[in-house]
């Protein structure tokens, strides 16, 4: 069933990892030798991510997506503004509770406890979700709220540990997950498709945007409360396997854990649509027999790439960091991981949606190839900047507060929409393959140097959710001068073309 779109997305697939291979085969063979067993499982978890994010792929179309709309419209057509906010805040509140990167984030900060730490920031996601409801019916500038709370965020920073400023600002990136961002993004498109105005379309993005602000703000509340100063970070146990039996046994062993992983993720926003079905809007077998495959596409797609990239990318991810920061090409480090950072926003699962739903909203006028490779120049400079801050020491303060200064500074020059999608594009950017190679990059290099990995090693997805909210805008502001400089077509009458003779008027 679908076999030709499994071949598109299978193609879409090898373009987007095949890069990454290609480079951690050179560095493997050249400056950054790896231990045999870490390759082969690096090379079977690229094989694993492949055929997942194909998967994936054509699931999210399939129901994800479909799925969000309807639910968005039908909600909306009931007129109820306290059933609307109250479907929001629920909607927030069990995707990311679920979510499995904010679980590992949590295992993390000892001195919080999990479930307050895990409750609190799907509380903040909520909430956040109610406020871009609330912005879209009423209306609201995005950029007015964005101004506001993150300069609620710079004001907090003041109040907590400087142990607990790079965790907090991770959190906003790990709650905005692979199968969380297609559903809020295509539940804002359904929403906003009852509205006949002209800013529809610019109202219907920002809600990844609104819900990426809502854990930064919880979880530094939570640095208030517990004062946390024994952050600490407990490495991973990786295993250098000797045989392909061992190999095997690793990925066999992972594939349960990831399966109940998914289920637990999937199986909410499941019920959450059957009984909007049996509630709001009934619809036909041929829907819903789509629908059902699409999710199993889905399920499929998340457990084989999760799989892989934990796995098989996050070892080779920590080897690769420690061998290049102990080698003599340690200063290889920053322009390797610009070159790593511009591929591997490709392997996100979720780019792919952003970019088909930003080529629909704008009618083919921003191409998704173009937002993808603005995404990747914003990931390079993020993840150079990751690893300069790993050599150096130098706090994120230093980074974020200007970064952030400077793309709301932007708001203020380009169109909404492109405000909108560049904030959204920040979740978005900061997916699974963040967390499981990105993040093991950086943290291999700080234990190398000998660095503080909660204060120098974290704050990766907090860089690579920042930095494509300056490119995106820089392209909207591209776009701007461009339409200002074309000149409008003078008005012609008739008596222009009596004068015009046939070959001037076919050339017109």
């Amino acid at each position: 069933m679908y076999t030709n779109r499994l071949r598109e997305k299978l193609i879409e697939s090898l373009q987007a990892i095949g890069p990454i291979l290609l480079i951690v085969l050179t560095l493997s063979l050249t400056v950054a030798p790896l231990p045999s067993g870490i390759l082969l499982t690096f090379l079977l978890g690229s094989v694993l991510l492949i055929i997942g994010e194909m998967f994936f792929s054509l699931g999210a179309e399939l129901a994800m997506g479909p799925m969000g709309e309807r639910m968005g419209a039908g909600v909306t057509r009931t007129r109820k503004l306290p059933l609307i906010l109250g479907v929001g805040f629920f909607l927030g509140f069990l995707i990311t509770i679920s979510e499995p990167d904010l679980q590992v984030l949590a295992q993390q900060v000892q001195s919080i406890p999990n479930p307050v730490l895990i409750i609190s920031v799907a509380v903040g996601v909520g909430i956040f979700l109610v406020f871009a409801f609330l912005r879209m019916i009423f209306r609201v500038p995005l950029r007015t709220l964005l101004l506001g709370f993150y300069l609620l965020v710079f004001v907090l920073l003041l109040f907590v540990p400087p142990d607990f400023l790079a965790v907090a600002f991770d959190a906003g990136g790990v709650t905005t997950g692979p199968m969380t961002v297609p559903f809020i993004m295509a539940f804002g498109v359904g929403i906003s498709a009852i509205r006949s105005d002209k800013a529809a379309a610019d109202d219907s993005m920002g809600l990844v945007a609104l819900c990426s602000v809502g854990p930064i703000l919880t979880v530094l509340i939570l640095g208030m409360i517990y004062h946390p100063g024994n952050a600490s970070y407990t490495p991973a146990v990786i295993r250098d396997v000797s045989q392909s039996v061992a190999l095997g046994r690793m990925f066999v062993e992972g594939f349960p854990e990831y399966m109940g992983e998914m289920a637990r993720s999937l199986l909410p926003m499941v019920l959450f649509f059957g009984v909007f079905q049996l509630v709001f809007v009934r619809t036909g077998r041929h829907y819903l027999r789509r629908i059902g495959v699409g999710i199993l596409y889905t399920y499929i797609g998340l457990v084989l790439f999760l799989t892989g990239a934990n796995v098989g990318f996050m070892p080779a991810g920590l080897y690769l960091g420690q061998t290049m920061a102990g080698s003599p090409h340690y200063r290889l480090l920053i322009p390797v991981g610009v070159v790593i950072g511009y591929f591997i926003v490709k392997a996100e699962p979720a780019v792919y949606v952003l970019m088909r739903q930003v080529e629909e909203l704008t009618d083919g006028a921003v191409p998704g190839r173009t937002l993808q490779r603005c995404l990747g120049f914003g990931v390079a400079v993020s993840v150079g900047l990751s690893m300069f801050r790993v050599l150096t020491g130098i706090s994120i303060l230093w980074i974020v507060i200007p970064g952030y200064a400077l793309a709301l500074g932007m708001t203020f020059l380009v169109p909404k929409m492109f405000t909108a999608i560049a904030f959204d594009s920040g979740g978005v950017a900061s997916g699974p393959m963040t967390a499981t190679f990105l993040l093991p990059l950086a943290t291999g290099v700080c234990f190398a140097v000998g660095g503080n990995v909660i204060t120098d090693a974290f704050g990766v997805v907090a860089l690579v959710a920042m930095t494509p909210l300056i490119t995106i805008q820089i392209l909207g502001l591209i776009c701007v001068r461009r339409s200002r400089s074309r000149k409008p077509m003078p008005a012609l009458s008739v008596s222009h073309f009596e004068e015009l003779d046939d070959h001037a008027i076919i050339e017109l």
